[in-house]
C-alpha cells in the first residue's frame, strides 16, 4: 500500500476534505441525529463539546496516519453534510473498512454515491488497497443498497438477524460498472 497520507478529494459536486474544529457545529447536528445514528453503534453526540472533542480525536488518527476521514462537503457550500472514512487497515494495509454516514436532508440526492466512488477510487488506484469492507447494519437497507451497487459481495453465513451486522467486501473496483454519474473524474488536492 501506498504510504497513508491524507489527501483532500473533489469530484463534480463535492470537495472531501480532513474535518476542522470550525465544523463542530455540523458534526455535532450530524452525530446526534437520530436518524443517522439509527444503524450505528455509538453513543449520540449531547454536546457541541462532544462533536471538538470528536473532531480532535479523528483528526490525531489522521496525523498518526492511521485513518482517512473526510468532511462531505458541497462545492457551494464548504460545511460538512456528512463523512467518510478508511480506517481499520489490515497488518499489512492491504485492506481497510470503509464508514459514512450523511445528513438526512442529504440523503437521496446521490450524494453518498459520488463521495462514495471518490474515496473507493482513491482507495484502491492510490492506497493501492486489495479489497475494502464494510459492515452495515442487517436492517439498513440503503446502506446495503449502495455497498451492492458499487460491486460489493456479501461474505457471512447469509442469516440476517434483525439488528445485526452484515460484512460485505469489495475486492476489485470497476470504474465504469460502479458508476451512475456522467462524470468520474476525481482530483486529489494535496494538502
Amino acid at each position: 500500500m501506498e504510504e497513508l497520507k491524507f489527501q483532500s478529494l473533489s469530484s463534480k459536486r463535492l470537495i472531501l476534505r480532513k474535518p476542522m474544529l470550525d465544523d463542530a457545529s455540523e458534526i455535532f447536528n450530524l452525530r446526534s441525529n437520530q436518524q443517522v445514528n439509527q444503524y450505528l453503534d455509538r453513543q449520540a453526540a449531547t454536546s457541541i463539546e462532544d462533536a471538538v472533542t470528536f473532531i480532535e480525536k479523528i483528526l490525531a488518527i489522521i496525523n498518526r496516519n492511521e485513518g482517512c476521514y473526510w468532511a462531505i462537503c458541497l462545492k457551494e457550500n464548504p460545511r460538512p453534510v456528512g463523512t467518510i472514512c478508511y480506517f481499520d487497515f489490515s497488518s499489512h494495509e492491504t485492506t481497510a473498512e470503509i464508514g459514512y454516514e450523511l445528513h438526512p436532508f442529504y440523503q437521496h440526492k446521490g450524494i453518498m454515491q459520488e463521495a462514495f466512488t471518490t474515496v473507493l477510487h482513491y482507495g484502491f488506484q492510490v492506497l493501492q488497497l486489495k479489497s475494502i469492507t464494510a459492515f452495515p447494519s442487517a436492517d439498513n437497507v440503503s446502506s446495503i443498497r449502495l455497498l451492492e451497487r458499487n460491486g460489493f459481495k456479501r461474505e457471512d453465513d447469509g442469516q440476517e438477524r434483525e439488528g445485526s451486522l452484515l460484512r460485505f467486501i469489495l475486492r476489485e473496483f470497476i470504474e465504469h460498472a460502479s458508476l451512475r454519474l456522467s462524470s468520474v473524474t476525481c482530483r486529489w488536492l494535496g494538502r
